[in-house]
């Protein structure tokens, strides 16, 4: 069942028309889309009090439903109807803040932000480093001096708005006469217009120009990190301040390492005679090669650490360790030697014999002797 129109705006029956209008201008401003961003629900609520407001704010439209009791045979009006466009309302109640600038000519604006991307590796963020990076970017225009006028000259006042980079005009709703204003579509809100363009940047005010920067890269950055450059984006035009850049930093995988912030880690494979007996053995870092000690005894997953052989802290400071993950590599093939050899070693250690590959020479050695 349809609600009330009269609960819709919340006005008993026997409102007054300035009760109406009072009502619907209050209700409209508070469910408007634009005050209430992406909710459906405002919008709905929107729509139905401006369905509302068309009947009853007809004295005609309202008889017939204070009659009948519905809407069905009641005549809308397409310009207030629930499809109406949102900002037409908004523009009438508030001088064209749905979309339309109101403040005047729009004489600077701010340079645009730019990005780049800086490749580094693990080895050149052990210490601060200084890198010269290329951007493509806009620069005020040097032969007008970023007014686009040729000579550097000034821009004439647009005739159209007066300067003001507005249109104002009186508009008859049904609300009375609306003051509205619109961006001049002579000089697109700017107030000004430029009748003889520079001929190096015609009349754009910034040319492209690609610039040559050195940033200095602080030691232990992550990699995706970002870096923020004030003032070297795009140029701003007729005195806006000028875009930052933003530095994204693509810090490389290197193969033998992997990265726990300030921590490496590396696998290292030995023979099982190297684990048993001890060795020492050479480990080569980012930077410079480390002479590690190997104890005997080393099992499989042993973890030795080389102090300040990882990264350092952000900034510089300490560096974090190396970590090497031993790996004790197991011959896939021997000679009948080799495995004569190792089945001695099993028996002087007291081990249980291994079968063996059938039909190998252990399997002929622990063959039971009937």
């Amino acid at each position: 069942m349809a609600r009330d129109l009269y609960e819709i705006l919340g006005v008993p029956r026997g409102a007054s028309q300035d009760e109406i209008k009072a009502a619907y201008r209050r209700l409209a401003r508070q469910h408007h889309p634009d005050v209430n961003p992406n909710n459906a629900e405002a919008e709905e609520q929107f729509k139905e009090i401006g369905s509302a407001y068309n009947v009853l704010s007809d004295p005609d439209k309202r008889a017939r439903y204070d009659q009948t009791g519905s809407v069905d045979d009641v005549p809308q009006d397409p310009f207030m109807s629930g499809s109406m466009a949102i900002n037409d309302i908004f523009d009438m109640f508030f001088g064209g803040m749905g979309g339309q600038s109101s403040r005047g000519p729009r004489t600077a604006a701010n340079g645009e932000d730019l990005q780049v991307r800086l490749n580094l590796t693990l080895k050149d963020i052990l210490e601060q480093t200084e890198r010269e990076i290329k951007i493509n970017r806009r620069a005020g225009c040097p032969d007008c001096n970023g007014t686009g006028v040729e000579g550097g000259g000034q821009p004439d006042r647009c005739q159209q708005c007066g300067g003001s980079g507005v249109i104002a005009r009186m508009q008859q709703t049904f609300i009375g006469s609306v003051r509205t204003q619109t961006t001049c579509p002579v000089c697109q809100g700017t107030g000004t217009i430029i009748k003889n363009p520079c001929a190096k940047c015609r009349g754009a005010k910034r040319i492209q120009e690609t610039a040559t920067l050195s940033v200095t890269v602080p030691a232990g950055v992550d990699d995706g990190s970002t870096m923020r450059v004030p003032g070297k984006g795009n140029d701003g035009v007729g005195g806006g301040r000028p875009g930052d850049l933003y530095v994204a930093l693509n810090v490389a995988e290197d193969p033998r390492f992997e990265r726990e912030g300030q921590e490496l880690h590396a696998a290292y494979e030995v023979t099982y005679a190297q684990a048993a007996l001890g060795d020492e053995i050479s480990i080569q870092g980012l930077d410079e090669t480390y002479a590690v000690d190997l104890p005997h005894g080393t099992q499989p997953d042993d973890v030795l650490s080389v102090r300040h052989g990882g990264l350092p802290p952000l900034h510089g400071g300490r560096r974090g360790n190396l970590h090497i993950h031993v790996r004790v590599v197991v011959p896939k093939k021997l000679s009948d030697e080799q495995k004569e050899l190792i089945l001695k070693l099993a028996h002087a250690g007291g081990e249980p014999a291994p079968k063996g590959d059938k039909g190998g020479l252990l399997g002929g050695l622990f063959k039971k002797k009937h």
